[in-house]
């Protein structure tokens, strides 16, 4: 049973894929794991055959412990690991010989029209040798999406990866495209112009890739609202040292935020979701993602878990510390997974609302603008008033494939709400 992540100690074992006698490649995947944190595939670490299963379905096995017994070919997994780079160079510079290849026409031959353009693979699974290359050359996870994969069931195979890249890396830069459509993205030939070249570093290429890919699989609307915070910026004001004083704590409008959002989403579910081929994936656990600047300018996503079942004091705890190791670059890899919905304060650049591009594969994202006081127009028994509110926009971008009009609107009206009716006698 292989170590899926750093809290992880057992696994339930789903389904074997490669049953007893077979044979399989390097790279098939074996047997599918469940973990506390999400569903795993083990891909095989070399091409073999299947002796015998150790474990059955739904059983829980701790990590360490032998779950099946392989016959490998002469390579262990050791020395495919010490050759892969040799390896790897000797498959680009076969192919490059060879005048057999899945794709019809060399890249300087592609038609104009289709050198731009570049087909999701749904069914990516990157496993330890792949993503070991992918990191080698630099490759981001949304770019590895691109590549036609030749495994089972779509899988990319080291080959693939060797291929693509002796190619030239045709999709580096390509635009998504549907595969019923039509359109095909012209070989324009744009004047860039000229002055001081800056190389993009590591992050900002993952952004940069992370940002058109979501634009390209989600329909983007955005719809508006403004909302009352005079009541919740009152409170924190009178609150903030004392809270600091009993926990320890720092009270920003973060966890506020956080709060409200939390309970808006136990109201309307259908915003917690992800799209998975036909099939909308309802989340259970409220995970809420807080977009951060880092001191470099690029943007993380550390993720406070559970939200809707920590109180005030926790979330000031839990959005305190992740916003400190992103600022010393102290974040884990469990800081940033398993986010369901993601909150964008670009209030904190003084903007006064924003467009947020979705976090994929969640259904939404909000942001929340500036706090600015200005004259409001407020309601009363004895008639109409002028008064100086605390007021701030909310934008929620949603993806319209599975998020309609109605729940959008219906949520985001409810997350203001939530922020406008607090309570001024509130307890911490």
């Amino acid at each position: 049973m292989p170590k899926m992540g750093e809290s992880i100690t057992e696994g339930t074992i789903l389904n074997w894929l490669v049953q007893e006698g077979d044979t399989f490649e390097e790279g098939d995947i074996l047997v599918e794991v469940a973990t506390d944190k999400v569903d795993n595939e083990v891909p095989a670490p070399s091409a073999g055959k299947m002796i015998s299963h150790e474990v059955s379905a739904k059983d829980v096995v701790p990590v360490g412990e032998t779950i099946a017994i392989l016959e490998l070919s002469d390579m262990s997994s050791s020395e495919n690991l010490k050759t892969e780079s040799k390896s790897l160079d000797n498959e680009k510079a076969s192919f490059k010989k060879s005048k057999s290849s899945r794709i019809s026409h060399p890249l300087g031959e592609m038609p104009a029209g289709q050198r731009g353009t570049f087909k999701v693979n749904e069914n990516l699974f990157i496993s330890p040798l792949v993503d070991a290359i992918a990191r080698k050359h630099h490759i981001s996870y949304e770019e590895l999406a691109r590549i036609s994969g030749t495994g089972k069931d779509g899988r990319l195979r080291k080959s693939d990866v060797a291929e693509y890249l002796a190619e030239g890396r045709p999709f580096q830069f390509a635009q998504a495209v549907a595969e019923t459509s039509g359109f095909k993205v012209p070989d324009l030939k744009f004047d860039k112009g000229t002055g001081k070249i800056v190389e993009m570093d590591r992050m900002r290429e993952m952004i940069a890739d992370h940002m058109v890919y979501s634009k390209h699989t989600s329909p983007h609307v955005t719809a508006y609202i403004e909302a009352d915070l005079t009541d919740m910026v009152t409170w924190r004001n009178a609150n903030k040292v004392k809270f600091q004083k009993k926990h320890g704590e720092k009270l920003t409008f973060t966890p506020l935020f956080i709060e409200a959002v939390a309970k808006a989403i136990k109201d309307f579910p259908m915003i917690n979701s992800s799209l998975d081929g036909k099939n909308i994936i309802v989340k259970e656990d409220i995970n809420i993602g807080m977009a951060t600047a880092l001191p470099s300018g690029n943007l993380i996503v550390p993720v406070v878990k559970n939200a809707d079942k920590k109180n005030l004091k926790d979330l000031a705890a839990s959005t305190n510390e992740l916003v400190g190791k992103s600022r010393t670059g102290n974040l884990k890899g469990d800081d940033m997974k398993g986010s369901t919905f993601t909150i964008s304060n670009v209030g904190t650049f003084g903007s006064l609302m924003g467009t947020p591009i979705i976090n994929q594969p969640e259904a939404a994202i909000l942001a929340t603008g500036i706090i600015k006081k200005r004259a409001e127009v407020i309601e009363k028994p004895e008639g109409d008033v002028i008064e100086i509110r605390s007021m701030m926009y909310l934008s929620l971008s949603f993806d319209h494939r599975i998020v309609d009009g109605f729940l959008a609107g219906s949520f985001l009206r409810r997350v203001g709400d939530y922020m406008e009716n607090f309570d001024l006698n509130r307890k911490y």
